[in-house]
């Protein structure tokens, strides 16, 4: 085919823009030059020890074309040639996983187009291509991994098959080059064993490196996959969670957080100082920070990584309520569990003596810091608004919306909106001052109420974020009974919470349904289980889409009759 016949690159921007990125990377670098970018903590001599190893052998970059057509002919435009796809396993399973998918739902393919590194030797990037299927969702799929970048990554060909020596490699990488197991598999397509690694760091071009090893190694990716810990110290590291949760509700607490983040790479002692702290103490809270992954060393003092730049008062998304709440109230009525799984009652209410919603309604101080911690979840607010059609409607009920967080994400996004808080009055009182700074008040209604008696009607869109959860069964089907006898036939229900899996996939929902046990007498539920509940009240589940930090968007609406 001449040039001129090339399929036109009909790609996403964001898609090109890697693929282009990938190629350069390896235009630009040769084995050592690939090493020192990705792994600047080694020394010299311990990167020249993963060189006669290794290999740099390719990049690699997730991509969602409609059609490997297109994909071809993208390359094609950039002077490259796309080598013959192969089934992806290890992909293709880990997006299943991450989305609440079975991997046989999904079409996932490797697609490598050889690219001559620095040095003139052979290279690829490696391309995963996340082909189009039934799967109403896909689009959404492909925009968070968009935005992630979760399989972007650097790969080495392990030139040796010796897995004593493969174990010091990765011991190399976890104990030296501060990276931690991120996963792997074995692709019988192509005999291979990959182990993924994943650092925290974000000065480096690839977090992610991929160690690219000949024929099936069970074993050792069975070792890989345990995070090399043997069942004593991985049940140690489980027990020492409580430890953890004090570690970084007291960093919070004690603004250790927030002068790092204002003063990276402070020492100890002027961190002592500004914070009022013993020294040595100190120390040695930061010293297991870092085995936390919360901060690291630079120079002679410390930093916030990114994970722990979240438990600053001032960083943007910032968690610091929610580890006050976590390290306080909630941390003591957990120590009595026992009491919930013997009784099926809160272990909340056995400690405090009441109720998980009267306690915190019981102080503006204790309301205060239960709202705040509540909307610090707001990284999911704003893709909320992305996800929900908001130009027909005209009016939002938001439902024990809080503070009003979401609402006033939807009335940001969407000036000709009004906006209704249907909340208790104690609650109404915080949220008042919180529109208010969100630019929103004046377009909002608050009223206050029972949302087991009645809800406002006449609205277009209703929400329920994060509220099911809190209830039994029964509870659940009178909120859902009020919400549907006020919905106007056109009106749209949605609801945010985490679904419990039907599989073993990773989640956090598990956690968090042992959590609404013992603080709150709720659970979290799956999905068949919450269209059950919408049936039961005359509404039917339309459409499900994954939000961050495994909350779903479910959209509902009354039954046509």
């Amino acid at each position: 085919m001449s040039r001129s016949l090339a399929v036109p690159a009909r790609m996403d921007a964001i898609d090109l823009a890697r693929m282009d990125a990938a190629a350069e990377f390896v235009r630009t670098h040769d084995t050592a030059a690939a090493l020192a970018a990705v792994l600047p903590t080694l020394t010299i001599a311990e990167r020249l020890a993963v060189a006669g190893r290794c290999r740099f052998s390719h990049t690699a970059v997730l991509v969602f074309p409609h059609g490997l057509t297109e994909l071809s002919g993208a390359l094609a435009d950039r002077g490259l040639v796309a080598g013959p796809s192969v089934p992806s396993v290890v992909v293709r399973r880990r997006l299943a996983q991450r989305h609440g998918r079975t991997a046989d739902r999904m079409d996932v393919r490797i697609v490598r187009a050889p690219v001559l590194s620095r040095d003139g030797k052979h290279c690829d990037i490696e391309i995963f291509a996340s082909l189009p299927t039934a799967d109403p969702d896909s689009e959404n799929i492909a925009a968070l991994e968009r935005a992630a970048a979760h399989e972007q990554h650097l790969g080495l060909a392990v030139t040796t098959v010796d897995e004593v020596e493969i174990a010091g490699l990765r011991a190399l990488l976890t104990r030296r080059a501060g990276m931690h197991s991120d996963g792997g598999g074995y692709n019988d397509h192509e005999d291979l064993t990959v182990l993924y690694f994943r650092a925290d760091a974000t000065d480096r071009p690839y977090q992610r490196l991929e160690l690219h090893i000949a024929g099936d190694h069970p074993g050792m990716l069975s070792a890989h996959l345990a995070e090399a810990d043997d069942p004593r110290t991985r049940l140690l590291r489980l027990l020492t969670g409580a430890w953890a949760t004090q570690a970084l509700s007291a960093t919070a607490a004690l603004g250790v957080a927030d002068r790092l983040a204002a003063r990276p790479g402070s020492s100890v002692t002027d961190l002592a100082l500004s914070t009022g702290t013993d020294g040595d103490s100190l120390h040695r809270l930061l010293r297991y920070l870092a085995d936390l992954g919360i901060v690291r060393t630079r120079d002679d003092g410390y930093e916030l990584t990114d994970t722990g730049r979240l438990l600053a008062e001032s960083a943007d998304q910032s968690l610091h309520p929610i580890a006050l709440l976590y390290g306080g109230a909630f941390y003591q009525s957990f120590a009595h569990l026992d009491h919930s799984l013997r009784t099926g009652r809160p272990g909340f209410d056995h400690y405090f003596g009441s109720h998980h919603f009267e306690y915190f309604t019981a102080t503006p101080a204790s309301a205060e810091l239960f709202d705040s911690a509540m909307a610090a979840s707001a990284s999911i607010f704003g893709q909320v608004t992305d996800l929900i059609d908001l130009t027909p409607a005209h009016t939002v009920v938001d439902i024990a919306g809080g503070n009003g967080a979401l609402l006033a994400c939807l009335l940001r996004a969407a000036p000709h909106l009004h906006g209704i808080l249907f909340e208790r009055e104690a609650t109404l009182t915080t949220a008042r001052p919180a529109l208010d700074r969100a630019g929103c008040l004046s377009r909002c209604e608050l009223v206050a109420g029972d949302f087991t008696r009645s809800v406002p009607t006449g609205g277009d869109i209703y929400l329920l974020s994060r509220v099911l959860h809190d209830w039994d069964d029964d509870r659940c089907h009178r909120i859902l009974a009020t919400c549907a006898a006020a919905m106007p036939a056109h009106a749209e229900l949605y609801v945010v919470e985490r679904l419990l899996p039907d599989s073993s996939a990773p989640s956090l929902a598990p956690a968090w349904d042992v959590h609404m046990l013992c603080n709150v007498g709720g659970r979290e539920r799956t999905l068949a289980h919450y269209r059950d509940l919408f049936a039961a009240v005359g509404l039917d589940l339309c459409e499900t889409q994954q939000l961050p930090m495994d909350f779903t968007l479910m959209r509902v609406k009354p039954r046509s009759v």
